[in-house]
């Protein structure tokens, strides 16, 4: 259901069906575009994050939370996937440290789990997705536009499952 601030909630009862909504997002999806992820661990995001990397023909088994290095950079598909894991930083401005400018504001899309942690350098444009539990593989998932070219996003997005 799209309301009209921007926001979209819809569940997925699966991983594969996470997956498969994040394969519909990436359809959508253009260089400059931010993916900010908001989730308790095991919530899904890299889940999503796996069906984004395949609809961008980036191979999703390639795909790994990137925790320890804080950014990995897959640039064999349609456009080039820069994922970022914030779980480790503990400032902000440790992301000064990897140039995380030029890679949010890119050639490529940008998905960034535990987006939280950006603080005051959050992109003021962006796409949020905040998955909640709704059982062992059930998901919530609540897309919200910070921007107009994201209202865009959301608004082909609620098509999931109509189309697919």
């Amino acid at each position: 259901m799209i309301q009209a601030t921007g926001t979209l909630k819809l569940k997925t009862g699966s991983a594969a069906e996470t997956a498969r909504f994040g394969r519909h997002l990436a359809d959508r999806l253009l260089a400059g575009d931010i993916v900010c992820f908001y989730g308790d661990l095991g919530s899904g995001k890299t889940t999503m994050i796996k069906g984004i990397a395949d609809g961008l023909k980036v191979n999703p088994e390639s795909v790994h939370s990137p925790t320890f290095t804080l950014l990995q950079v897959y640039e064999q598909g349609r456009l080039p996937l820069y994922h970022f894991d914030l779980y480790r930083i503990e400032r902000p401005e440790e992301l000064g440290d990897i140039g995380y400018d030029e890679f949010l504001f890119g050639q490529g899309v940008a998905v960034v789990e535990w987006s939280e942690k950006f603080g005051p350098l959050l992109p003021a444009e962006r796409l949020e997705i905040h998955l909640t539990h709704q059982g062992e593989e059930a998901r919530a998932i609540t897309m919200k536009a910070v921007g107009q070219r994201y209202r865009k996003i959301v608004s082909a997005a609620s098509k999931f499952g109509k189309a697919s």
